[in-house]
């Protein structure tokens, strides 16, 4: 179902509006993820008897994982906002 008969074709506002979107989405999650790593790592490393390389170590793992399902996949989302599968 195209529905691009109901909105004409992309101007370049559009365009430009989902670029800024994209780079401001993307900001936003890297924010959430350094900030929770973060907060993570200082937990762990004063608060518990891990210690430094113990909340270094599972800082680094949950950095990991948090980048790949937060960041890589919204960085692979193409722009153009009728493409299938957005």
């Amino acid at each position: 179902m195209d529905n691009r008969a109901n909105f004409g074709e992309q101007t370049m506002e559009v365009v430009t509006h989902e670029r800024t979107y994209h780079a401001f989405s993307l900001l936003t999650r890297w924010a959430m993820l350094v900030l929770g790593d973060a907060i993570l790592m200082l937990t762990l490393w004063f608060a518990t008897g891990a210690g430094f390389w113990g909340a270094f170590v599972v800082g680094l793992i949950v950095f990991v994982v948090g980048y790949y399902l937060l960041i890589r996949h919204e960085e692979k989302q193409p722009l153009d906002v009728w493409t299938d599968g957005r």
